[in-house]
């Protein structure tokens, strides 16, 4: 998703400020839906993971079909929210008629991803879980560059390809749709990666989930599953919320102020996404160890986990210095107010991925160990009770630069880092065959 944002923010910038904000606001109405499928595909991810260790091909079969059922009725769930409520879903978001009108236009098609998405996260999460990460990967390797150019040309239509020499092959009549024709691209790369996904799985004889291994007890197993992943959604969710409430006190700032955190989100997003996989693929190594009864290097390997994650932030950190030189020849039609704002906050976006990365690997951890509810509260201590406020004391209060406004974000990930490693530190030293089994429900 994140590498979408960043394709279509890329093409859709030369139509202007008004374009890049409704993209914006609409990304942010359809990130958060994504964002909770994602994390139930984690959660499920996890059980999967067990599944694996455990060597039981009946309880992957069970696991990957009631995260599959439980992850499409929730997307058909948002889909049909989106649907009706979508006109006060914008208003809640801006004010302005012009930027209502392209977000309408922008939410008209993108709202289908997360169908799509759906679909592809389980699978990608079953993949994953057996060891299979390329597939995935090769994934995303095939829907970026059909991502790329079928918006550039949706967007933009034959005169976007004038340049190129390829107008002839499709004609001078498209005009293309702008902001809509980047949501129009997105939905059809996502639906060339779920048929390549479909493909792998039906050839790949390692990935064996057929619907003939259910018995009575997928049932059962459907209500089991859904109380271990929901405590994972309902913390993306809360994050979520918190993220949107963050953007809706951002659009308060100039438009120029604005449009800068529109710009650097999905970089920042995406740059931490590296990250986020090594904190997954920390979880699917101590899911499966517990899943095979095998832990007597934990403590090791989750402690090697985070000095990894430290290193990877670090690097990330790099990256987006490189990245602040670059961002007005990316963006380069932009006004010079915008390009201030985004020189403003780089010292913040620099330095976010490190402390973020931290918390992130030791949240993964404690859900593995079956910490959700405690890394939960962690957050809403962080988030809600603290940082939120603050921001909109800043912003509402204060009528603060965009600068003190962003650096709430930041300043979030200090607040949670002692309270994520005392818990970590706690729940390991505590963690024992006996606690093993209660998470094996299956």
């Amino acid at each position: 998703m994140q590498s979408m944002l960043m394709i279509d923010t890329f093409l859709v910038s030369p139509l202007g400020e008004v374009s890049l904000a409704a993209m914006g606001i609409a990304s942010t109405i359809v990130a958060f839906v994504l964002g909770i499928q994602m994390a139930l595909a984690n959660g499920t991810q996890l059980v999967l993971s067990r599944a694996v260790g455990s060597g039981v091909k009946t309880a992957l079969a069970r696991g990957f079909w009631a995260g599959m059922a439980i992850n499409f009725v929730i997307a058909v769930l948002f889909w049909g929210v989106i649907s009706l409520f979508d006109q006060h879903l914008i208003g809640l978001l801006t004010q302005d008629a012009a930027l209502h009108h392209e977000v309408n236009r922008y939410l008209d098609v993108s709202k289908y991803i997360v169908l799509f998405n759906a679909v592809t996260q389980v699978s990608i999460a079953l993949f994953n879980a057996v060891g299979k990460t390329k597939v995935p990967f090769k994934g995303y390797l095939i829907e970026l560059p059909i991502n790329a150019v079928a918006s550039y040309f949706l967007i933009h239509g034959a005169s976007g390809l004038a340049e190129t020499g390829l107008s002839s092959f499709v004609g001078e009549g498209f005009a293309g749709l702008g902001v809509q024709g980047a949501a129009l691209g997105s939905v059809i790369a996502i639906t060339v990666r779920m048929a390549y996904l479909y493909l792998c799985l039906r050839l790949d004889d390692h990935v064996h989930v057929p619907l003939s291994l259910l018995d009575a007890s997928l049932k059962r197993n459907m209500v089991n599953h859904f109380k271990e992943i929901f405590p994972v959604a309902a913390n993306v969710t809360m994050l979520q919320i918190g993220a949107t409430i963050y953007q809706l006190l951002y659009s308060q700032l100039n438009i120029n102020a604005y449009v800068a955190v529109t710009l650097v989100m999905p970089w920042v997003r995406a740059g931490t996404q590296f990250i986020t996989a090594w904190a997954h693929s920390s979880a699917i190594t101590i899911s499966q160890a517990i899943g095979s009864r095998q832990m007597a290097d934990l403590k090791k390997n989750v402690d090697t986990s985070i000095d990894i994650a430290v290193v990877i932030s670090f690097l990330s950190a790099l990256f987006f210095l490189g990245l602040n030189f670059v961002l007005a020849d990316i963006y380069p039609d932009l006004d010079q107010t915008t390009y201030h704002a985004l020189a403003v906050i780089a010292p913040l976006y620099i330095f976010l991925p490190i402390v973020r990365g931290y918390n992130t690997v030791h949240g993964h951890v404690l859900r593995s160990l079956g910490k959700t509810t405690e890394v939960f509260k962690i957050n809403f201590t962080g988030q809600w009770v603290i940082s939120i406020p603050l921001c909109a004391l800043i912003i509402l209060g204060f009528d603060g630069s965009i600068f003190w406004a962003f650096a709430v974000q930041p300043f979030e990930e200090i607040v949670k880092a002692l309270p994520f490693r005392y818990l970590a530190r706690k729940s390991l030293a505590e963690f024992d065959h006996e606690k093993a089994e209660k998470l094996m429900y299956d």
